[in-house]
């Protein structure tokens, strides 16, 4: 639990009994028979015109007290090192758009801008890159498969793809395996239909992840006042109910599974219809929710990172709006999440430059992560009785501060730390941004690959179109 609260320890219980009484009358859509079969048999109510599950009180109390025995006690906050957060690359942010700074315009994902991406993403830091751009321009049940084909072919590094769909695991693990990679896939957040439909396409992929070591859970990403009520205790109610219906989903399906839960809560600006993920509103039903479920059930819901930001154009407003987001997250729950990854429009469009750009501003955060190092030297005891009451002498021409400076203070390469005078200075650098990414494409070397690896995953994949495509 975070060192703010929102949720009094009194209405746990009132907020309890409604969740209760929401999986027990409304109960969950559920199209997939597996699921169906295991909740029936955990002892829930399953109609199986209507492919609806609900809940009796005793089997959620039940549940819900055994994960407590589970969780134990929650342990009190203890000071501990700030963690590094990592530096932003090209993983899985599977953008529907990418956005071009020299034109200004947004593009629809497509193949060759995926491949320029790949040229980008192999220059930063260990070189690999994964599916972080959906490409629209082929068919989307073999989308994974050819963006598969992309990466194996100009990655030096090629990360997992996304599947989407169960029927898209069995190529990409024999294309995998062509290549020398076990289970090249991701399947990516589980994310309800909210509110409480748990439709195919993820009841499909849940059954596998329950089975295996990925753990049954919920990545959450409700929006009040259109997938639950408006208000934060509504709101709660509905997201709780979810996530313990995943729960009870997923050690229904196997008793063993270990069970997770994230939450990406969202709220709608009625004047305009836009979504936000990182706006104070959103934000404080996020926090109330994994507040709530610390409280009754034990289990710790993580909070979305950094990512997710309002803002439509690369600049130092989308980082500062995803710093500001990451270190509210900090504040609430003690874990400080990543900035972002170069996304904009709430996850949907990716932007190189904006992505060298918060790479450079997480170099700064993660200086957080560094423990104060103490001894004679970094004291300079002797330089601080030589400058005095610096009458004369100061700290900026004094050898210690050369020997230092470097490790002690944030130098970013290309953004300006002088603070912020106009749009003028702010496109000056990203324009320099811009230089950078040419610059790392420009050095780009295609990787050595089999040619003979590579006809073969594409066997796979045109199998894989005649088998799916029908």
């Amino acid at each position: 639990m975070g060192q703010y609260t929102f949720v009094n320890d009194a209405d746990v219980p009132v907020l309890a009994e409604a969740v209760v009484d929401v999986l027990k009358k409304v109960g969950v859509f559920c199209q997939n028979e597996e699921i169906l079969d295991a909740l029936e048999g955990a002892g829930a109510k399953v109609d199986r015109k209507s492919q609806v599950a609900k809940f009796p009180k005793t089997l959620t109390r039940k549940f819900v007290s055994q994960l407590r025995k589970e969780c134990g006690k929650p342990k009190p906050l203890s000071a501990q090192p700030f963690p590094d957060v990592g530096l932003p690359r090209l993983g899985t942010q599977i953008a529907q758009f990418v956005h071009d700074y020299k034109t200004g315009e947004k593009r629809s994902g497509n193949s060759q801008d995926f491949i320029e991406l790949i040229k980008f993403g192999a220059a930063l830091e260990d070189g690999a890159v994964g599916h972080c751009l959906l490409l629209t321009d082929v068919d989307p049940m073999i989308e994974p498969l050819e963006a598969a084909m992309l990466l194996a072919e100009y990655a030096p590094k090629p990360g997992a793809t996304f599947a989407w769909n169960i029927r898209q695991v069995p190529y990409l693990k024999e294309m995998g395996e062509i290549l020398g990679k076990e289970d090249w896939y991701t399947w990516g957040a589980c994310c309800y239909a909210h509110p409480l439909r748990f439709d195919k396409d993820v009841a499909d992929k849940f059954i596998p992840r329950a089975h295996t070591r990925s753990g049954a859970g919920l990545t959450a990403m409700p929006v009040a006042a259109v997938t639950t009520p408006v208000t934060t205790a509504g709101f709660i109610v509905v997201s709780a109910a979810e996530m313990v219906a995943t729960w009870i989903s997923g050690r229904a399906v196997n008793p063993d599974v270990s069970l997770y839960g994230g939450m990406w809560a969202a709220s709608m600006d009625m004047k305009s219809g836009e979504v936000s993920y990182c706006l104070f509103d959103a934000m404080r039903h996020g926090f109330a929710m994994a507040e709530f479920m610390k409280k009754w059930t034990g289990m710790t819901v993580n909070i979305g990172g950094g990512e997710y930001s309002d803002a439509k154009v690369p600049g130092y407003y989308a980082a500062l709006e995803k710093a500001y987001k990451a270190l509210t997250i900090a504040a609430f729950t003690g874990r400080h999440p990543g900035i972002g990854q170069g996304m904009l429009e709430q996850g949907k469009t990716l932007s190189p430059v904006q992505l060298l750009l918060e790479r450079e501003m997480s170099t700064g955060v993660n200086l957080w992560a560094k423990q104060v190092e103490v001894s004679p030297n970094t004291i300079g005891l002797d330089t601080i009785v030589e400058v005095g009451h610096g009458l004369d002498k100061n700290y900026i021409d004094r050898d210690h501060t050369l020997e230092h400076f470097r490790n002690e203070t944030w130098l970013p390469p290309i953004t300006d730390r002088s603070g912020y005078t106009g749009p003028e200075q702010e496109k000056a650098v990203l324009d320099k941004f811009q230089d950078k990414v040419d610059e790392l494409i420009a050095g780009y070397q295609k990787p050595d690959v089999d040619p003979a690896k590579l006809a073969k995953m594409r066997e796979v994949v045109d199998r894989a179109k005649r088998e799916l495509l029908d």
